[in-house]
C-alpha cells in the first residue's frame, strides 16, 4: 500500500521558495490503480517523484507497505514521458538495463517481457530503427523486467497519435490486469485517466492539492471506451477540473 500524509514539496530557499505540492494526502491499495490529472505545470510530476523517492518532501510522509519512503525504492518502477532509451544499445540491452543496475541478469525474465510486449522480433534493433510506439513499449519492458510491485508513470504516452496511444493504453490495462502491480499514473489526458484509473485524483493548479477524488469502478475491460458510463465519467472529471 502507498500512503501519503500531508505531503508538501518545495523548491528553493527563503524568499525564493516555490511550493509545488501542497498538503496532499491519499492512499493506494496494493494492486489498485490511481490516475492523477491536473493542469499542465501544476506539480503532478513533483508529486510522482516524491512518491518514487527521487526527491525528498519538505514535510509530510510517504509510506510503502508501512515503511517510510526515504530514497529510491527497488520495488518501484518509473516510466517517464520520454522512453529514455540509450541510442547505442539494442532493444534487448535497453530492456535489460534496469536488471543490470540492480545487479541481476535473469535472461529468461527479459525474454518473457519482450515476448509479452511483442518485441521479441526486434530485440537486436537500435532505437533509431523503431517507431515511437515501439520505443515506448521498450521503456515499458525495461520497467517490467524487474517485476516491480509498484509502477509509476509520468505522461508515458504524451505526443503519440490517438490510435497508437489507445493501443498502448490497452496494453497497459492487460499488463496491470495480469501482473496486478500497483499503478499510479500522472496524465493531463482525461480519457486516459478514466480508462486506466480505478480512482481519479483531480489536482488544483500549482501548487498541486487534491480537489476531488473520484471513484471509477468500471476500469478493467478493453471496451470501456465504448460504454456510456465512460463518457459520463469523462464529463464528470472535466467538470471537476474546471472547478479546480
Amino acid at each position: 500500500m502507498i500512503e501519503l500524509e500531508h505531503l508538501v514539496v518545495e523548491y528553493g530557499q527563503g524568499e525564493r521558495t516555490t511550493r509545488a505540492v501542497d498538503d496532499v494526502s491519499f492512499s493506494v491499495e496494493p494492486g489498485a490503480s490511481l490516475a492523477l490529472v491536473g493542469p499542465s505545470g501544476c506539480g503532478k510530476t513533483s508529486l510522482l517523484f516524491a512518491v518514487s523517492g527521487l526527491i525528498r518532501p519538505s514535510s509530510g510522509q510517504i509510506r510503502l507497505d508501512g515503511r517510510r519512503v526515504d530514497g529510491a525504492q527497488t520495488s518501484m518502477a518509473l516510466i517517464l514521458q520520454n522512453a529514455g532509451l540509450l541510442p547505442w544499445k539494442t532493444v534487448w540491452q535497453n530492456a535489460n538495463l534496469s536488471l543490470r543496475l540492480h545487479g541481476e541478469y535473469p535472461a529468461t525474465t527479459a525474454q518473457d517481457v519482450l515476448a509479452e510486449l511483442g518485441l521479441a522480433e526486434v530485440r537486436d534493433r537500435y532505437p533509431a530503427e523503431l517507431s515511437e510506439g515501439m520505443k515506448r513499449r521498450v521503456g515499458i519492458a525495461r520497467a517490467l523486467s524487474t517485476s516491480p510491485h509498484v509502477m509509476l508513470m509520468d505522461e508515458p504516452l504524451a505526443s503519440l497519435d490517438t490510435l497508437t496511444k489507445e493501443r498502448i493504453q490497452d496494453l497497459f490495462l492487460r499488463l496491470w490486469t495480469r501482473h496486478r502491480f500497483t499503478l499510479v499514473l500522472v496524465t493531463h489526458d482525461i480519457e486516459e485517466a478514466v480508462f486506466l484509473g480505478q480512482r481519479i485524483a483531480v489536482l488544483s493548479d500549482r501548487p498541486a492539492s487534491v480537489r476531488h477524488m473520484l471513484d471509477n469502478p468500471n476500469v478493467g475491460v478493453l471496451d470501456h471506451r465504448e460504454r456510456p458510463e465512460f463518457q459520463q465519467t469523462v464529463l464528470t472529471v472535466r467538470s471537476a477540473l474546471e472547478e479546480a
